[in-house]
């Protein structure tokens, strides 16, 4: 029950309590009024290092600020303090793109496959990383996953055919750049790939 109550409370530097939940509520506020530091103060108010949420959503909103590497030491701070979760490892990504740092946002969809082994939206992910990184052998790998999860899927079907051609499985890209014109009529990258298939 103490420890409920510490958890729940925090007395505001001005003397007047205020509820976790009641942080929250008035950082959704300040979020959406696009007021980014005004919400971090919210919850700064009722900060604990050992609070899971909290330095989840702080992560968020340093986000939101552009502030990329507060963001990212929130996020590590979150996924240290519950492990099989895989939503910090989400939020991560986030600043870590916008921070360019490739070989980390890798390692967080490989975090995030440790723990979902077989969450095709990682799987699609990494095989794009591998695929713009020619890297044709691993992409597959990965994008066969996503495509075997979701075989009428846009994006899927079609970074499949591409890593497809590049490979010279010249048949299965033909079928795949199909499929995405059975998704998508009208798709230009599809017509192109079926142009280059002799």
């Amino acid at each position: 029950m103490v420890l409920v109550l510490a958890i729940a409370f925090a007395v505001h530097a001005t003397g007047q309590v205020i509820t976790v939940q009641q942080a929250f509520a008035d950082s959704y506020t300040s979020e959406y009024a696009g007021k980014y530091s005004e919400a971090v103060g919210k919850l700064m108010a009722v900060y604990k290092e050992d609070n899971y949420e909290i330095n989840l959503r702080l992560g968020w909103l340093h986000y939101l600020n552009a502030n990329y590497n507060e963001s990212i030491a929130y996020y590590q701070k979150s996924a240290k303090l519950m492990p099989a979760s895989v939503e910090s490892s989400w939020g991560i990504i986030n600043p870590l793109s916008k921070l360019e740092k490739w070989q980390e946002v890798e390692n967080a969809y490989l975090r995030i496959l440790s723990i979902d082994k077989n969450n095709a939206s990682a799987h699609y992910r990494l095989g794009v990383i591998y695929y713009y990184r020619k890297d044709y052998v691993k992409a597959k790998k990965y994008l066969d996953v996503s495509l075997n999860q979701y075989p009428f899927d846009y994006d899927s079907n079609l970074m499949s055919a591409w890593n497809a051609y590049f490979l010279g499985y010249t048949n299965q890209a033909k079928l795949l750049f199909n499929r995405v014109l059975l998704i998508k009529p009208e798709d230009s990258s599809a017509k192109e790939g079926l142009s280059l298939i002799k």
